[in-house]
């Protein structure tokens, strides 16, 4: 385990370091979740190993520390990846990101461009989300106030979320949790999609096949994203079908 301070604090960022040749590979994952837990099986799939890998988890997550005075923004999440990578002395990064990790990728690669050289985003969000409470995920948390969600809130969303996301939703701190959610469903400014769409490097989207077209697929296509639907599986494709997954990512890091 590695870390680096991203806060003026000191609040540290965490990931698991597996050595190999360059360019270095960042996995992120999403809302209340953790990279080793959902990347350690496909980063070390036989069309995937080999390169040095980053299994990072954002502040607030995971092994990552939990401050209270944090914002938790999408800019914020990615201000603090920044900051860890560039101590682990990342340049030019392949991005495999996850729903929530997709759109703070995104803010990344848009914000610090030298940072990142390609884009893999899974099943990301991309758009803003109304609050809807009962809802599973961002825009359900997005309903409670924070007072709420603190008060008892989070118990209603561990029995939506259920006993697997829940063993990873469990160690985010809730105020991260919370702040997290409402500002992934609030989303930026200019949008997530519309960042997306303003980038020049090499941008591969992956979805569920079940879930049929992704809106606004035309657009993203026009702009040079590779738009992939992957079989069997649900929203975490890399736990869902790790195979397909690895073949569509190696597929995507692969091409010139």
């Amino acid at each position: 385990m590695r870390s680096a301070a991203v806060t003026t604090e000191g609040d540290r960022i965490r990931w698991v370091e597996l050595p190999g040749r360059e360019r270095t590979r960042v996995y992120v994952h999403g809302l209340g979740a953790m990279s080793p837990a959902y990347f350690a099986e496909t980063a070390v799939h036989p069309l995937l190993a080999g390169h040095r890998s980053l299994l990072i988890d954002l502040l607030g997550h995971g092994i990552s520390d939990r401050p209270t005075t944090f914002d938790y923004t999408l800019e914020a999440h990615a201000d603090a990846l920044a900051d860890a990578l560039t101590s682990a002395d990342v340049t030019g990064a392949e991005l495999i990101a996850h729903s929530m990790g997709g759109s703070v990728a995104v803010v990344l690669a848009a914000r610090h461009p030298h940072l990142v050289s390609r884009l893999v985003l899974v099943d990301a969000n991309l758009d803003p989300l109304p609050p809807r409470p009962g809802a599973v995920g961002s825009s359900g948390i997005a309903a409670y106030s924070e007072e709420e969600f603190l008060a008892g809130g989070w118990q209603e969303v561990r029995d939506l979320a259920g006993p697997h996301w829940w063993s990873t939703m469990r160690l985010a701190g809730r105020e991260a949790l919370y702040r997290s959610a409402v500002h992934l469903a609030r989303g930026t400014t200019p949008t997530v999609r519309e960042l997306l769409l303003g980038l020049e490097i090499p941008r591969t989207y992956l979805l569920p096949e079940d879930d049929g077209p992704l809106p606004g697929a035309d657009a993203l296509t026009g702009a040079g994203v590779a738009v992939v639907p992957i079989p069997d599986c649900g929203h975490n494709i890399m736990l869902d079908n790790p195979d397909a997954f690895a073949s569509a990512v190696a597929a995507a890091l692969d091409q010139e």
